[in-house]
């Protein structure tokens, strides 16, 4: 892939964070979902890149746009898998709550997981605990493990979690043995991503959440050297039937090659609402001001991107003719 492509597909995130970011606080998810997803496609469409969504907004006949299988991009340059989520985090922004995101992943075609859009159990780590903890350790063992390799006494490390009635047996494992919790309402990819980012707080995740999201991660991780693992949880027989139709074993334990194949990947991610590690956009009059990361795992290049944009120029965030 060439290297100014992450710069590019920082003009992506940015274009739907800022969409979305008009609808914060407002109660509307759906329409704060769909500004995001159409600014994002639309700025898809200056990409010098030849991209096909492999995670998206759903099927052909479930998503007008971002959907499984489209085609994105000027039909020229590298050869891309694309795995988006317009906007990570819809209660969120409807809320005005932390951590929203508008967030994407590619890698060299054929390279992402096609993962189907179903739950998968999670545990995410940042680069000092990889190789350390595993999925099918005991969330002690696991927490154990994280305060070994960073140094830690157990009662100083942060596990973040999904606030969901489904993880409270997790939740209370995790309050015996002594640790900290951070509980979050929506955003595993953002929860995932700042167990590699010290100045979170944040050391591991656990628990259930979207398999897409997981993919996601993935990218995120790879290129910050951290880890991911998971496995999915069909919830009905139609989901299972699914998972063999797609060549995938639901017991099977997924590593981050079997997530995002190569050493090459990019992440790109714009914070619509504040959270621990981007703040969210602001509206100053005539102009909008993102924060967003960028990072591509070839290079293992991190940045972080300001950005100020003129409204009136670039309405949509794309030059008018």
């Amino acid at each position: 892939m060439e290297r100014s492509l992450s710069m590019e597909l920082v003009r992506v995130t940015e274009a739907a964070g800022v969409a979305a970011a008009r609808w914060m606080g407002r109660g509307l998810k759906n329409e704060a979902d769909g500004a995001a997803t159409a600014a994002m496609r639309m700025v898809f469409d200056t990409i010098p890149m030849e991209g096909t969504v492999v995670i998206g907004e759903g099927e052909m006949d479930e998503a007008p746009m971002l959907y499984i299988g489209e085609e994105l991009g000027m039909g020229n340059g590298p050869a891309v898998d694309v795995a988006v989520d317009p906007l990570e985090g819809t209660s969120i922004v409807a809320s005005g709550g932390w951590n929203a995101l508008a967030v994407l992943a590619i890698a060299d075609r054929g390279n992402l997981l096609h993962a189907p859009d179903m739950y998968m159990d999670k545990i995410a780590v940042g680069p000092e605990a990889v190789g350390k903890v595993h999925i099918d350790a005991s969330i002690k063992e696991n927490l154990q493990a994280v305060a070994k390799a960073k140094n830690k006494d157990i009662e100083d490390v942060v596990a973040t979690v999904l606030n969901r009635p489904r993880h409270e047996k997790i939740i209370e494992e995790i309050r015996q043995t002594g640790a900290r919790i951070k509980l979050i309402n929506d955003g595993d990819v953002a929860g995932a991503i700042n167990t590699a980012f010290g100045e979170t707080g944040v050391d591991i995740l656990f628990g259930l959440g979207g398999a897409p999201e997981g993919v996601i991660s993935a990218v995120g991780l790879k290129c910050l050297g951290g880890e991911i693992q998971g496995r999915l949880v069909p919830s009905n027989d139609a989901e299972v039937e699914r998972c063999k139709k797609m060549g995938i074993d639901v017991n099977q334990v997924l590593y981050m090659d079997d997530f995002v194949k190569g050493d090459d990947a990019i992440f790109a991610a714009t914070g619509v609402t504040d959270g621990e590690l981007l703040r969210g956009v602001r509206f100053t009059g005539a102009y909008s001001e993102t924060h967003s990361l960028v990072m591509r795992s070839k290079s293992g290049t991190i940045r972080f991107v300001e950005g100020r944009h003129s409204m009136k120029k670039k309405p949509l965030l794309v030059m008018q003719e």
